[in-house]
């Protein structure tokens, strides 16, 4: 089957704060798009505020599928995303509509278009090992044992991400290969529609800069905090290690609570974690072919969006 009898499909890709959610809404209104969130936190329930999740409203006029779909203590990995994604994007194309996808999270929308790796499964004894060998040297030093293995997990990666560290250290002394080249030998599996990729890109990133601390300001004024007081309540096994809550901004606002630091500490810590998760994404879309970039800043992005994607639909 050659892509032009592929039926169409979407890809909004961006950084935080760049307006994607917006701009997904605007195109429900206006084109034949059913949406599909590629968010790893808004897969979340309960966890509204911290991950800037389209309110009630925006839902209710533009609906999003794999929003609020788990409780906090359990996990969603890149595989079930390409699972359900796939399934949802057959049952829109079935109905005549296109699939958007729309999203931050860049490792779903990869395991989406390209397959995803067979990696090994988990393994307690090397597991065990490893976190002896942390105990003894911190994981800082893990961190850059594994940069001497798999530079470019490491450069993903914070000193203080301890799981990803030891999953990324797991795979390379289980396999002897790095978790980075696994990915890339993908499964092979092509998807199967014809393709478009936006991606939102800020023209200057100081502004972006300062749409993040405008925002997660706003965050802590509609109630942030009291929102992970409730959240470990409710689930006393939560910690700053469990998945949800590496969530940028819960692990901040549990160190917070714990009295790691002071208030004015926090939002700094917030703030930054949210830059640079910024930065991450924006490095994956620097590596993506085939992409289109809109400038996220431009006061006619909506304008431009629009006429792109009304094009990539008709076939032009």
């Amino acid at each position: 089957m050659n892509q032009t009898t592929l039926p169409p499909a979407i890809f909004l890709m961006g950084p935080t704060a760049s307006g994607k959610t917006d701009l997904a809404a605007y195109l429900y209104k206006n084109l034949p798009v059913e949406l599909i969130s590629v968010d790893s936190a808004l897969v979340y329930q309960e966890m509204n505020i911290g991950t800037a999740k389209p309110n009630a409203a925006l839902i209710a006029e533009a609906p999003h599928a794999l929003i609020d779909i788990i409780s906090p203590t359990e996990v969603y990995s890149a595989a079930q995303f390409r699972n359900d994604a796939l399934r949802l994007m057959a049952d829109i194309t079935s109905r005549g509509k296109i699939p958007l996808l729309v999203g931050g999270t860049m490792l779903y929308f990869k395991a989406l278009e390209n397959g995803f790796s067979q990696l090994p499964e988990a393994d307690a004894e090397v597991r065990h090992m490893i976190e002896e060998e942390a105990s003894k040297v911190g994981w800082p030093a893990m961190h850059a044992k594994l940069a001497l293995v798999d530079p470019e997990s490491a450069a993903r990666l914070q000193p203080n991400d301890v799981q990803r560290i030891e999953r990324a250290l797991e795979v390379y002394r289980i396999t002897g290969q790095s978790m980075t080249s696994l990915h890339q030998a993908t499964s092979g599996d092509t998807l199967p529609y014809r393709l478009l990729k936006l991606a939102l890109v800020p023209s200057d990133r100081k502004v972006l800069h300062e749409r993040i601390a405008v925002r997660f300001d706003h965050m802590l004024a509609d109630g942030f905090v009291n929102e992970v007081k409730a959240l470990v309540k409710k689930y006393p096994a939560l910690t700053s290690d469990s998945t949800s809550m590496r969530c940028v901004g819960y692990r901040q606002a549990l160190e917070y609570l714990a009295g790691a630091y002071q208030e004015s500490e926090f939002r700094d810590r917030g703030i930054f974690a949210t830059r640079q998760l910024a930065k991450r994404q924006l490095t994956w879309l620097r590596g993506m072919e085939d992409l289109q970039q809109v400038d996220c800043l431009s006061a006619e992005m909506h304008q431009d969006v629009f006429t792109i994607v009304s094009a990539f639909i008709k076939g032009q």
